[in-house]
């Protein structure tokens, strides 16, 4: 890594940024192939009701929750990206200014793919923040990428397989209830990019 290289969330805040997830997720095949069906079908039956994306991007997650859902990112570019797209998004500041920052005002909490992008202690800072929105004995749903996945991007910090991110929940006072690989079994996370670690959680 070079010296001038940074890695980490400093990289996804700008709009270079969310033009590298534009140009990859606009790809013709995929589109053509609809690559979300099988994403978008392990979501739906997951059952989370009203949904809180933290670490929202441009809004793939709150498609595949057929929008039943509230976005949050940094990245002010994104979320103007995922507005544009019809789907409700804010920064953080102006989710903490919104109606939605209430106490149980969400059914559950996704972090898809946002663990990997944060040191341990921020990553379980930045879940807490967004915990008291979430009703008692609601869900949250952290998903990250296997290896393929996390060499793929070089603003990932660390890796977050099924351990790490038990401990994770249990740090946070959550009671994991499942855990699996996705949409392969785990042996393929290290050949197929897209391979994923689906770890969902209860909260008290």
């Amino acid at each position: 890594m070079g010296q001038t290289e940074q890695r980490g969330p400093t990289q996804t805040v700008g709009e270079d940024y969310t033009e590298r997830l534009r140009r990859l997720g606009g790809a013709r095949w995929k589109r053509l192939l609809d690559v979300q069906a099988p994403y978008r079908w392990n979501l739906r039956r997951l059952r989370l009701g009203h949904t809180l994306d933290v670490g929202s991007g441009l809004g793939r997650n709150l498609a595949n929750l057929d929008g039943n859902g509230v976005g949050v990112d940094h990245n002010p570019t994104s979320v103007a990206h995922t507005r544009a797209a019809g789907f409700e998004a804010y920064t953080v500041e102006e989710f903490q200014n919104s109606e939605h920052a209430r106490p149980s005002a969400f059914d559950a909490l996704l972090a898809a793919h946002l663990l990997e992008h944060l040191p341990a202690t921020d990553a379980r800072e930045v879940i807490a923040s967004y915990l008291p929105y979430v009703r008692s004995g609601g869900t949250a749903v952290f998903i990250t990428p296997q290896e393929r996945g996390y060499a793929s991007d070089a603003s990932h910090v660390r890796f977050v397989g099924f351990a790490e991110a038990a401990r994770t929940c249990q740090e946070l006072g959550l009671t994991v209830t499942r855990q699996f690989s996705f949409p392969f079994h785990r042996a393929l996370g290290r050949v197929f990019t897209h391979n994923e670690f689906v770890t969902v959680a209860r909260l008290p």
